[in-house]
């Protein structure tokens, strides 16, 4: 890409304005209007079991009124991370948050109505070809109602959620914004934001790293009080809530909204224990070319090379979407349009809120994609990972709204395969042996955060749950707890660790995905297993690729598996033979090492 590109989003095209629009406050005031005669609709339609017809116009208004939603959704949602300051976007989410209260109410309802449908009358509507598209999220609603409370009460429990559960998740914005972090740099004194102090984490320099992972640490630590507290109200919502469902299980909602048996969870992580040796000597063979016995917490995914050339953000998006091209000629369009059209904020400032995401706006037919670009490699995956997100959305953007709805741990297969493209296409055309094995700690980084970090993130959410429902736990029981689930997952390979992990992850917090952790390390072994077999078939697995991901919302983990690639997720083969891959770049960065 020859062109100059904006590392600045364009939202103005969407609803000009920012977050003083009249355009989005329209738009939001109609789905308000269309939300809540639907939900009138619903309350007056009594106890009696609805006709054929009347499940039709249900089915069609709140597939509307989801596809506003997202839409309002995922602009504000830019609003908020693109500047924290901004006290209209904050007011603009609390008021989205009660639209979407509203809008569980009449699906909660809606989905018990579908509940009472009499069997024969059910397969007769839900079999019309009409309905073929969304039969399976049709179903699985219809039979997700038998297990909840009352509309009435999951009615109450929605409404009380906005300012109580979902309240509580957006204190984590306000923790982050509290947090400036002093540095010095070229003889200048700055106060770094959050997003910009991460990245001085893995910087090439070893005393950067050490001198900001102190202050981090110390930034968090600041804070762990307001963290603990939010932490604690938000898993004791869940808890109540499951316990008046009859749920003993707080995995329970997660496997189901990730439509994934506990069986294929239990076989994926019984292949990631056994990557831990290998991944173990990688990190070990990493310490010796530092100097140190063993690596920080702070040097692991910090890069081999002493010194490394930044990549300019114009030369990251050529080689992104060249790598794209190497695969699918519709993931390079994809990707152009993404650079083109300025669907991306990449821009290196203060105020933006850290990490990185991509939303999908389904009215509009595009995707956003938002992270603090500073040159890294590491950056260049980020980007890769988003845009695999944003392909995934394009190609489910002409399905219905429902059939549109798939879970987290599919679209991150489909995020970490674009990374993994990229990352396959750097090494092929590596020149020297210090550039494949700058590569490969890249790709071998990764492996460690899905198969270590998010391991170490799934055992001490899961511990904290089962201390949660004795009581409320200290900021110092957490860091405990943070602490021992790191050096289990790890196999104590590192010499320091870092305590207050769990108060500056913004994924412990949200509220629309509890667990938001091993979803992570089933996309990136799905799609290690998935790379396997387009390096096996060639250049006509992009097609099946493509309806592998059309699926992701119609069918459970399981089915996908079996259907598209004639495998059985509930046992460790497949997840054996994806680790097997990961033991294999070890193998390579450790021949290169000798």
């Amino acid at each position: 890409m020859k062109q100059s590109l904006s590392l600045k989003w364009n939202l103005e095209s969407l609803f000009p304005g920012g977050s003083s629009s009249p355009q989005y406050s329209e738009f939001v005031g109609e789905t308000e209007a269309l939300c809540a005669a639907l939900l009138k609709e619903l309350h007056e339609s009594g106890e009696r079991s609805p006709e054929a017809e009347q499940l039709t116009e249900w089915t069609e208004k709140l597939q509307l009124v989801l596809s506003r939603l997202r839409e309002a959704d995922a602009y504000v949602s830019c609003l908020t991370s693109q500047d924290m300051g901004d006290k209209r976007a904050v007011a603009w989410t609390e008021r989205i948050q009660t639209l979407s209260a509203r809008f569980k109410q009449a699906a909660d309802l809606y989905d018990a109505k579908l509940a009472e449908v009499p069997d024969e009358l059910w397969q007769q509507w839900s079999g019309q070809s009409e309905k073929s598209p969304i039969q399976f999220p049709l179903n699985e609603r219809r039979e997700s109602a038998k297990e909840k409370l009352p509309p009435a009460l999951e009615a109450v429990a929605s409404e009380l959620a906005v300012d109580g559960y979902h309240g509580w998740g957006e204190h984590y914005n306000t923790v982050v914004g509290r947090i400036s972090i002093p540095w010095e740099e070229n003889n200048e004194s700055l106060q770094l934001s959050v997003g910009q102090a991460a990245n001085k984490l893995d910087d090439p320099n070893p005393a950067v790293r050490d001198a900001m992972a102190a202050k981090w640490e110390e930034a968090w630590a600041a804070q762990a009080d307001l963290g603990a507290d939010t932490l604690n109200r938000l898993a004791g919502f869940r808890l109540k809530l499951y316990g008046m469902r009859g749920w003993n299980d707080p995995l329970r909602e997660p496997l189901r909204m990730n439509r994934m048996s506990h069986a294929t969870l239990d076989a994926m992580w019984s292949a990631v224990e056994g990557s831990i040796e290998p991944l173990k000597r990688y990190l070990a063979l990493k310490a010796r070319r530092f100097g140190k016995e063993k690596l920080a917490w702070h040097d692991v995914d910090a890069p081999i090379a002493t010194s490394q050339a930044k990549i300019p953000y114009e030369e990251a998006a050529q080689i992104i979407t060249d790598a794209f091209a190497q695969f699918s000629p519709d993931m390079a369009q994809l990707s152009r349009t993404a650079f083109a059209d300025q669907w991306i904020e990449a821009e290196d400032r203060s105020g933006k809120r850290p990490g990185g995401f991509c939303t999908s706006l389904p009215l509009s037919r595009q995707s956003r994609i938002f992270m603090t670009y500073s040159g890294t490699p590491g950056n260049v995956s980020t980007l890769a990972h988003e845009l695999g997100h944003a392909y995934h959305g394009a190609l489910v953007e002409n399905l219905p709204p429902f059939a549109q709805d798939y879970a987290m741990n599919v679209a991150e297969t489909a995020s970490t395969f674009a990374e993994a493209i990229v990352g396959d296409a750097l090494l092929r055309r590596a020149e020297s042996d210090d550039e494949k094995l700058a590569l490969l700690d890249d790709r071998l980084q990764r492996a460690v955060a899905f198969c270590m970090n998010i391991r170490a993130r799934f055992l001490f959410e899961t511990r904290f749950y089962e201390r949660r429902a004795a009581g409320m736990l200290e900021a110092s029981d957490l860091s405990e707890l943070m602490v021992a689930a790191q050096k289990e997952a790890f196999g104590n390979a590192l010499d320091s660790w870092h305590p207050h992990f769990w108060a500056s992850k913004l994924h412990f917090y949200l509220t629309d995905v509890p667990f938001y952790n091993f979803p992570y390390t089933f996309g990136y072994l799905f799609s290690t297993g998935l790379v396997a077999v387009s390096e096996r078939e060639g250049p006509s697995f992009s097609k099946r690729y493509d309806d592998l991901l059309r699926d992701t919302g119609i069918m459970t983990v399981e089915q996908l598996g079996s259907r598209h690639l004639g495998v059985d997720l509930e046992q460790p083969q497949f997840w054996q033979d994806a680790v097997a891959r990961v033991i294999a770049d070890v193998e390579a960065f450790s021949d290169l090492c000798e």
